[in-house]
């Protein structure tokens, strides 16, 4: 394990405040706002980028959030690499909401868009993107859109589209949110813990009394505590937002097709929101991508809670 690396402000850029953002609804939007991370330096010849892309909760801490895979010696090296990392709009982590945006429903490519304004704004033309979940969607989008800067990908345990499963899970949450915006948000979490992890899982970490609460059961606890913790953090209006975009993600199978950066797709063992076999699809309609799967019992959340296991892989194929 190396050190944790010394927390940076996150910063803020304003972009579009001449040319408007065009969204996917057709609306054009101006003063487009970023919250927005760096590390390392860019090298003279622009080759050593890495876009990463978080996930539904996240936010511009990549180092914080993914730190199994960050640091020194490891696949994300700020000794190696510049890295960039930028909370997604519509998120609720300094970039710019929906509603401050218009109120308008905002799309996975939308969110693609501004992170190619954003490198736009550093002056990086090419780079190697990454993300899982919602940010493998995000990655996933910028490669197929903006394939001419994008010299490798790797897109962990997410799909070409949303299936009717996964929009399921998201529709009960924004149901609870509907109910009631703060509680609700509490509910949405518990259906979210649920679907990223996997019944082995649960099992082997959830399956007996509480260590907090005696005469409870620990899924109880765990349950209430991951709610609690999110309504700390983050908005219902962000959940609604983000999930509705997650909910309408459709890259078409010729879009796939026509997209042949080198891309490593990677799928979840135990994965029951986007299972390893859909995941395993998205690879074979890419034009040129290779297949790998991370063997975890830990589901859908494995890129996090097993991220040592996929460390070695990832930082192979960036460095490849």
């Amino acid at each position: 394990m190396t050190a944790t690396l010394p927390r940076q402000a996150v910063e803020t850029v304003v972009l579009h405040r001449d040319r408007p953002l065009i969204l996917d609804c057709g609306a054009q939007v101006r003063n487009v706002r970023v919250a927005y991370r760096t590390w390392g330096r860019l090298a003279p010849d622009g080759s050593n980028a890495v876009l990463v892309c978080h996930a539904l909760t996240g936010d511009a801490n990549a180092n914080v959030w993914w730190e199994p895979v960050f640091g020194e010696g490891l696949a994300i090296d700020p000794a190696r690499h510049f890295v960039v990392c930028a909370n997604v709009i519509g998120g609720c982590a300094g970039s710019s909401t929906a509603a401050q945006l218009g109120g308008h429903p905002l799309t996975i490519h939308d969110m693609s868009r501004v992170q190619a304004s954003l490198l736009d704004h550093l002056g990086v033309d090419r780079v190697a993107v990454v993300g899982g979940s919602m940010g493998g969607m995000v990655a996933l989008s910028f490669l197929t859109r903006f394939p001419h800067r994008v010299r490798r990908a790797a897109v962990i345990g997410a799909p070409a589209r949303q299936s009717a499963w996964a929009t399921g899970w998201n529709i009960a949450a924004r149901a609870a949110v509907a109910v009631d915006p703060e509680r609700g948000l509490e509910v949405a979490r518990m259906f979210a813990m649920l679907s990223y992890r996997s019944h082995q899982s649960l099992e082997l970490t959830q399956s007996g009394e509480s260590p907090t609460q005696p005469g409870e059961r620990a899924v109880t606890t765990y349950l209430r505590y991951q709610g609690a913790k999110l309504r700390r953090r983050f908005t219902p209006e962000s959940y609604v937002t983000l999930t509705t975009a997650m909910d309408a993600f459709d890259v078409p199978d010729d879009v796939l097709a026509a997209t042949h950066v080198p891309t490593l797709v990677v799928g979840i063992s135990s994965d029951e929101l986007y299972p390893a076999a859909e995941v395993r699809q998205l690879a074979g309609k890419l034009g040129n991508a290779e297949y790998w799967e991370l063997v975890s019992p830990h589901g859908h959340d494995a890129f996090l809670a097993d991220a040592d296991a996929l460390e070695a892989r990832l930082r192979a194929w960036l460095d490849a």
